[in-house]
């Protein structure tokens, strides 16, 4: 089958070689033609105008010679893509690959992410809720008032502090604040509770795809989190916008790096991104700094 198509592309090529060599040949006309009038010119047989002349129309006739050139190598190129290329049923076949790939890692993205939520509410939140009961426990016990009410008010702060956790643990399962502000306005809250500075961009024109903004979320949380708990960093700039149809997630620390993109967090955002079409870079060489780069096409 390879062989038939490079057959018909090398006889559909005879066109436009034809057409070429045609092009070529009238150039070299022209070439001769010109010397010929320069050589007159030099010698004074033509007057300044018939010059002139001559010249005013040797430059429309290479124009045009270099125009017809330009359109035999489009053409040529459009015949190779059509012949040479990959056909629809190859394309198609392609294209589902990449969907049952994209099908897979979202799969595998989402049940790490389930085990990760599984992880923070036993290791968290339900030792947490354990040690809050057996709190209460020595409040019922205690038969000093001063001791029952510094317990309960232990008590109460660790409620607040398992309030606060399971908030963060929601957040994680769904961004529910993207339903009533956009994807700068929740970063930005997501800011504020963060250990580290950050400082947030958002320059988007209009409002992206809500299965965009949540990826987008999830990849500015990841690297907010990695930054905080292991690059020491000090500070983290966050920039959102669009270029040339994509629309871009940049975050950058100043942190020691060595961030490793297959990592479980890093590989589950670039396989949520990878979902969608898009593309995730992550650059942190030992030493800093760490800047992740993640792109979705904007429809």
């Amino acid at each position: 089958m390879a062989t038939r198509r490079q057959i018909g592309y090398l006889a559909a090529r005879l066109v436009p070689g034809a057409l070429g060599l045609l092009a070529y040949a009238m150039l070299g006309v022209g070439l001769v033609l010109a010397g010929i009038v320069l050589r007159a010119a030099v010698r004074g047989e033509l007057s300044p105008v018939d010059t002139l002349a001559q010249v005013a129309v040797g430059v429309v006739l290479l124009l045009l010679n270099v125009q017809a050139l330009a359109s035999v190598a489009a053409l040529d190129v459009r015949l190779a893509r059509r012949l040479l290329g990959p056909g629809s049923r190859a394309e198609l076949a392609r294209r589902v690959d990449e969907l049952t790939s994209s099908r897979a890692g979202v799969l595998a993205a989402v049940d790490a992410e389930r085990q990760r939520i599984e992880r923070d509410l036993h290791d968290g939140l339900q030792q947490r809720l354990v040690a809050l009961g057996m709190l209460l426990g020595r409040a019922r016990r205690a038969r000093d008032a001063d001791r029952t009410a510094a317990l309960l008010a232990q008590a109460h702060e660790d409620v607040q502090r398992a309030v606060e956790e399971l908030r963060e643990v929601a957040w994680r399962v769904y961004p529910s604040a993207l339903e009533g502000s956009d994807l700068g306005a929740v970063l930005t809250m997501v800011a504020r509770r963060s250990e580290v500075p950050v400082r947030i961009h958002c320059d988007l024109p209009t409002r992206p795809d809500r299965q965009i903004e949540t990826v987008l979320y999830f990849v500015a949380c990841e690297a907010l989190t990695n930054a905080a708990k292991h690059a020491a960093a000090t500070l983290v700039a966050v920039e959102i916008g669009v270029r040339e149809g994509w629309v871009r997630l940049r975050v950058h620390d100043d942190g020691v790096g060595g961030a490793d993109p297959a990592g479980r967090g890093l590989a589950g955002l670039a396989r949520r991104v990878a979902a969608l079409d898009g593309r995730l870079l992550v650059t942190s060489p030992v030493g800093g700094p760490t800047t992740v780069l993640a792109e979705l096409p904007c429809g």
